[in-house]
């Protein structure tokens, strides 16, 4: 039987087949779960729907992360489809152009900070809050994230504003803590540099992945499809009775194994094929708001 045949997955931020939102949820249907999908408003509903029918997915609701009344509504209507939620993964960031336009201060401003962590970071317990009446024991969170603030050797991973709208760890383990005593398991992945649409507005992603590439063991840095395959992987190798998770991408304990908790919630997992990390130079661009 498939790792995950029977589970109700729903997924945000699906922007492309580029995204990485679009590895977890083929990783995810080819373990057999089922999927539901979100699009941010109606300039993005038909080529959320298209993609979602590479799944055959055919729940696909709208839900701005910004407006608590479309959170609220979103998980109304995915009642009136399922009666419960297996897992939810949070692929949702988002930051004003001039806030990561150079160092961390020199984009820094009120309004660019709020904006940044009320769609990037406040968005996730947000959706975790309105999740919760469908969600039950062994069900699962998972959002993505970045290690911005691990100093490999003293040295910031992300010297620019980018680090803004970063979902924390923190929150993460907070998260865990409250819905741990109800079986609910809350996990973040840190996918490092990898080649995206939302990735696409930022100057000097080409020689990052270069840079990535060279100091990775494996030589060769994190893809779409490695993801996928590395999800796959650790749900179906490592989610064993007794057996801790600590697998990258493990989709955050998904699988209906009883794993030890302890390695399957609270955690953050990085997906990078490099022991570390480093930025040959400060991202510039533009954040989209899907992942």
């Amino acid at each position: 039987m498939s790792l995950l045949a029977g589970k109700k997955i729903l997924i945000t931020g699906l922007l492309s087949n580029r995204s990485i939102a679009y590895g977890i949820a083929r990783a995810c249907h080819a373990q057999g779960a089922e999927l539901a999908f979100t699009y941010q408003s109606e300039r993005f509903a038909d080529r959320v729907r298209e993609l979602a029918a590479d799944f055959g997915g055919t729940i696909v609701l709208p839900c701005d992360v910004a407006e608590d009344a479309q959170i609220a509504d979103l998980f109304k209507g995915l009642g009136e489809h399922w009666d419960r939620l297996d897992g939810l993964v949070h692929a949702i960031a988002y930051a004003p152009r001039a806030a990561i336009a150079g160092d961390f201060l020199e984009g820094l401003t009120r309004e660019n900070f709020q904006i940044a962590h009320d769609v990037s970071a406040y968005s996730f317990p947000a959706l975790a809050k309105a999740a919760l009446p469908l969600m039950q024991e062994r069900s699962a969170m998972v959002t993505l994230t970045y290690l911005g603030a691990v100093p490999p050797g003293g040295a910031p991973l992300q010297p620019d504003g980018h680090g803004q709208g970063q979902p924390g760890g923190l929150q993460v383990r907070y998260l865990a803590a409250d819905l741990g005593p109800q079986g609910i398991r809350v996990s973040s992945i840190s996918a490092g540099v990898i080649k995206t649409l939302a990735a696409s507005g930022i100057k000097g992603i080409s020689k990052m992945l270069r840079a990535t590439a060279q100091i990775a063991p494996l030589r060769r840095s994190m893809s779409r499809s490695t993801m996928s395959a590395t999800s796959q992987h650790s749900c179906s190798a490592t989610c064993r009775p007794g057996s801790p998770a600590r697998s990258p991408m493990s989709m955050a304990g998904f699988a209906t194994c009883r794993a030890s908790p302890r390695w399957l919630t609270g955690t953050d997992r990085p997906a990078r094929s490099a022991g570390r990390a480093t930025v040959p130079e400060p991202r510039k661009g533009s954040a989209r708001y899907g992942l």
